[in-house]
Order: C-alpha cells, then structure tokens, then sequence
C-alpha cells in the first residue's frame, strides 16, 4: 500500500464587508425630474387610485412619458417603480420613451376598425403615413366612437369624421387638436331626484317601476336593472355606483350620442345615477370615461358643475339630504375596461385585467365594496321611467318584445348613426325605416346585429327580430346594439379577420386562451382555404377557458363565417 497523503484545501478568504449602499437600488430620480412631476400633478392628490390621472396630466403635457419622470411619479406615490411602469405600458394611449426621445408634436390615430376600413381607412393611414414625414407620429387605432362618420381619424385630442389626409393636415399645421367644441349642456332642476328626496317616491316605489319597466342593462349584457339594484342594496355599506362611459366595441357609439345632448343628456344621465345611488345606499359615484371622447369629458365637466350648483341649491328644501361624492374618471385606450371588474380594476389605479368571479362586483367591487356598475344608457333611463310610469317603457316594442333600443348603424346605410327604435324591430325595418334605406349599387348581404363580439349574420336572416335572447339560435346576440350592415360588395371572411385583429390587439393578456388564441386565430384566418377543424376547436378552447367575454366572445364572428358564409373560406367564392 501507498504512502496516504492529505489534501489541505485552503480556507477562503471571507470577503470585505461592504458598507451601506450611497444610493437606492433602481433609476435614481433626479431633481428636476421630481420638479416637473410635482408641478404638473399639481392639485392632483397622491393617492394610488389616482396613478392613470397622474399619467395623463404628464403625458399631455409632454407628448409622451418619460422614464425618468415615471421613476419621479413613483417616487411622488410612495409606489415601486415597476407598479408605476407596469400601468403605465398597460395602456395605448400611454407612450413610454427615454428621457432624451424626441416626441412628434402631434399624434394622428387612424381607425382601422370594420366600418372605417370599409370606407377606406387604411388607405388614409397608409397616405399619411407616407405624406405626414416627421410633422406627426401617424398610426392605427382601432374603434375611436366615430362609426358613422368613418372613415374617422383622432388628431391629438381632435376627432375628425370623414377624415380626408388633406383635413388632417389642415390640424396639424394650425395647431388646432383640442377637443371638438359641442353645444353646452342645459341646466335641470332634477324633477325626479327631488320627488324621491320629499318623499313623493319611496325607494320601494322606484324599484317597482323600474321592474315594471323591463328596463335591462345597455352596456352589452342585457341584466335586469332591477335585481342589480336589489342585489347591492341588501349588501353592508359602504357602498358604491359606477358608471361606465367606456364604449369601446366595434360599431358602438350610442353612448357618446346620449351624453352629449345638450337637452336630455349627460345631465339626465346624472340625475338618474344620484337616484340610483339614493335607492341602493352608494356614497360615491365613478363616472369612467373612455379618453377617445375628449370633446364628451369637456361637457361632462360642464354639467357635472351645473349638477353642483343645482344640488347647492337643494340645501334649503332638503337639509338631511348629503349627495355621494362624484368622481371623473379618464380611459386611457383599454377596450377590455369596458368589461365592468377591469373598468373597477383601472378605477383603483390598476391595469385593467378582469377579476376571477366570484365574487360578483355586486357584492366585490370598487375596493372591496358593493358596487353597483352600470351603463350610462341604462342611467339615462331611470328619470324617463320615473316620469312616464314603467308600463309606459314596457309596452314599446315590437313583436311582443318590450321597451326600446339606442341601435348604432354604420356600414352600408345612407343615414348612419344611433337611431331610437322599438325593440324586436328587425334589420330590414331598422336600415329601411330609421337608416334611410342602403345606397345605390348595394345589396344587403350580412350583417354584425351586436358590433365585434356578436357575430355575423346573412341576408337572409335580416327579418329576425332584434333584442336581447333573439340571436341565441343563430350563434350571436344583440350586445350594445351596434348594427354594421355589409353589402355584396364585401366578405364576410374579410370582417371576421378585421375583427379578430381588434381582438387580438385589445386582449389584456392574462389568460392563455385569450391571448394566445386571438393570434392564432389572426394567422389562420388569413389562409385562403380555413381550416374549419382547428378553427373549431381553437374556439371551443377560447369560449371553455377564457377568463373574460372577449376571448368567449372573440370567436363569434369566425364561427358565423364557417355557418353561413363556408362559401367564402372554401374556395368556392367566384366573387
């Protein structure tokens, strides 16, 4: 046997303990950076819930957000920097840039959605682009609420309908991109509201009528207004009433329309959400404005201070009477914010991801409190029906069907736009009758009854009544009522591509079946024969697994197509 030798291993040096770090992990804010933060947010308080505000005031201000301003406003907020940036690059109208980045003066949106690439608007995308240089950042923007006035463009703050290159240069080179100014709300002496408050109305009374009226939620879902009522009311205070305003479906902009009357409008709209908040016991009141509607939030201001003065006044007459605090809010370009849990989720400064239910924001809602979340139509309608009597609403309609419908048409139609018309009305009576009937050379071929999500439908099917529980048969539904009539002259597949693409750009990315399944469905949409097995089973996946109605729903018009239209997606369209 060998010598045994023993290996000695060194002791490793224990290394230099290091002292206190000079300055905090992470971009370090500097001073004039907080300087500009503090002087822009100015008056805004440095609450959490107020991070979206904050990030509008700076991105007004300088075109852009700025990294370094960011890690200032984090600062500002008492935030991480990441719950500061992770919002911030959520949203589309948020555009995150290096501190040096040059900004483009002026930002155009071209709508590339269904009615405006029918009527042209990615060729005017594609001709300013190309003529605009570096005058302005020109880019595609899906739905901006100017359906019925495609093709439609947004120049910085200004909507532009039937948008022409040459008008849009005519705002950029005059520097005119504010908001569009509309006639002033008128005031109102609250008829309604005071009727409940003397005790003329009970909140018993109120919920009968609004029973007897049938009124159902207009945002898409088609709810009872009653039962939510009577869901938030029976929940432990606090509690509080949302109301969306962030309309962002392909083809809707009826509730642009309704706020903007200067008559019966956002005023109107007002009144019936502070009787709602009396009924249910809300102490607060969200109003959640999508931020294409820069012109709408300039006179939502106005009223919401003609609302002030008027309930000033109601001191004297109604002493005990403490009216919920109102509070504005401003989209920031988030279609799936219209989806009521991701608008609560934004409201508290979030990203605007749907929540996982239960529970029901009836019971789960702004912070944790019962919420009350409704459409600004459906508030729109509660003085109307405290007014004329519930029965009055109830007995409109058509075809046995009860009440009536804000329809928003676009498309193929010589009078686009939000046409008042009975429910159960059919597409044929609504085009012929309230949409001034289809121009010269064109024929009914199809038609979307309720915008992206709910479907396609064939000519032949144009006599079908519209409303809520009316479509089930055919695979779509009446949603937020928004009407795209296509002629001959277009393809069903070619809209159902379109609307996939929204999808795909406006899916907020949580879940795999959503996020995922818009893309795959985007590339298998443009093959020139389908594949109708795995589209199938592509949207059998998204409707079983989505956590949302937009990847439930984002199949629908792909399913249509291959019911109705295989022609087209089978290579056996000669057209």
């Amino acid at each position: 046997m060998g010598a045994t030798t023993t290996r000695v291993i060194p002791l490793r040096a224990e290394p230099a303990r290091r002292g206190p770090r000079a300055t905090p992990k992470g971009r370090q804010v500097q001073p004039s950076a907080r300087e500009r933060v503090q002087a822009l947010c100015a008056g805004l308080a440095p609450r959490r819930d107020l991070l979206i505000e904050h990030l509008h005031r700076l991105h007004d201000a300088e075109g852009a957000l700025r990294k370094g301003h960011l890690a200032a406003l984090a600062d500002h907020l008492r935030l991480s920097q990441v719950e500061v940036f992770e919002v911030a690059s959520f949203y589309h109208h948020f555009q995150v840039v290096e501190d040096e980045a040059e900004v483009p003066a002026t930002v155009v949106r071209v709508c590339t959605s269904l009615s405006c690439a029918m009527a042209g608007g990615e060729s005017l995308l594609a001709d300013l682009q190309r003529q605009m240089g570096t005058s302005a950042r020109v880019e595609a923007a899906p739905c901006i609420g100017l359906c019925h006035g495609a093709p439609a463009a947004c120049v910085d703050q200004r909507q532009l309908p039937e948008a022409t290159a040459d008008a849009v240069r005519v705002l950029v080179d005059s520097g005119q991109t504010g908001p569009r100014a509309l006639p002033a709300p008128q005031p109102s002496d609250l008829p309604q509201l005071r009727r409940l408050l003397s005790g003329a109305l009970t909140a018993d009374a109120v919920l009968a009528e609004l029973k007897a009226s049938a009124l159902r939620g207009l945002g898409g879902a088609g709810f009872p207004a009653w039962r939510k009522w009577e869901t938030v009311r029976a929940q432990p205070g606090p509690r509080h009433l949302v109301v969306n305003i962030d309309e962002g479906e392909v083809g809707t902009f009826k509730d642009w329309a309704v706020l903007t009357d200067p008559q019966a409008g956002a005023l109107q709209m007002l009144e019936g959400a502070l009787i709602a908040a009396k009924v249910v016991g809300a102490d607060r009141i969200w109003l959640y404005l999508r931020d294409e509607y820069h012109d709408a939030r300039v006179h939502l201001t106005q009223a919401l201070e003609l609302l002030q003065s008027v309930l000033t006044g109601f001191g004297q007459a109604f002493p005990d009477y403490q009216a919920p605090a109102i509070e504005l809010r401003r989209g920031a370009g988030a279609y799936i914010c219209g989806e009521e849990s991701a608008l609560i989720e934004s409201l508290e400064g979030k990203r605007g991801m749907p929540r996982l239910k239960p529970p029901i924001v009836a019971l789960h809602g702004v912070f944790g409190q019962p919420t009350l979340a409704h459409n600004l139509e459906s508030l729109w309608w509660v003085p109307v029906i405290l007014d004329k009597g519930g029965a009055w609403l109830a007995a409109q309609g058509r075809r046995g069907r009860s009440g009536l419908r804000r329809f928003s048409v676009s498309g193929r139609v010589n009078r686009p736009g939000v046409h008042l018309a009975p429910a159960g009305i059919t597409l044929r009576e609504l085009v012929d009758e309230f949409a001034g009937g289809m121009p010269p050379g064109h024929e009914l071929y199809a038609y979307l009854p309720g915008g992206a999500s709910g479907g396609i439908l064939p000519a032949h099917l144009a006599d079908v009544p519209l409303d809520f529980d009316t479509l089930a048969e055919h695979g779509c539904f009446i949603g937020s009522m928004a009407v795209v009539v296509l002629s001959q002259h277009d393809r069903a597949r070619d809209a159902a591509l379109n609307l996939m693409r929204f999808f795909e750009h406006e899916s907020c990315g949580q879940c795999t079946p959503c996020r995922a399944g818009t893309t795959k469905a985007v590339q298998l949409l443009q093959a020139p024969v389908w594949d109708a097995d795995l589209l199938g089973e592509l949207s059998q996946v998204m409707r079983d697994a989505s956590i949302c109605g937009l990847g439930q729903a984002a199949p629908n018009p792909v399913d249509s197509v291959l019911r109705f239209f295989a022609h087209e997606v089978n290579g056996e369209d000669a057209r």
